[in-house]
């Protein structure tokens, strides 16, 4: 598993939106200042969030995004598989990104990559971004 700065924005853009709480909308432009995020590519990930029905939106002055759910339903690993696919750090020993790689030859080191892959996801399932709030 590799994060990309799709994900990387994304949590840290969650993370932000999450502590401004479910009344107070959160501006892109002040997500975009607070962690130097491009504002064009922050659109982009925050629509992805919105149309997985992790954010919504209001339109105005007034506006802004706020989760659409409460941060201790929101796990770190669906974002990130979101995002960037597999937590598995290759693709033949994941559960939901599965396809035949060249290492499945070899049985020691497909035990190798499946620990490794059931330790990240189970450690970043239970991590709640409530947690990083």
């Amino acid at each position: 598993m590799k994060l990309t700065t799709k994900s990387e924005y994304s949590i840290l853009a969650l993370i932000y939106i999450a502590r401004h709480g479910e009344k107070d909308f959160a501006k892109i432009d002040d997500i975009c200042s607070k962690y130097n995020i491009p504002k064009k590519y922050l659109e982009q990930l925050l629509q992805i969030l919105k149309q997985n029905r992790y954010l919504k939106t209001k339109r105005g002055a007034s506006g802004g995004h706020t989760l659409a759910m409460p941060a201790s339903k929101i796990n770190i690993a669906d974002i990130i598989r979101l995002m960037d696919g597999a937590l598995a750090p290759t693709e033949s020993v994941s559960t939901y990104f599965f396809s035949h790689t060249p290492l499945e030859k070899e049985k020691k080191i497909m035990g190798v990559f499946k620990d490794i892959r059931d330790y990240a996801s189970k450690r970043l399932e239970k991590l709640k971004l409530l947690d990083l709030v």
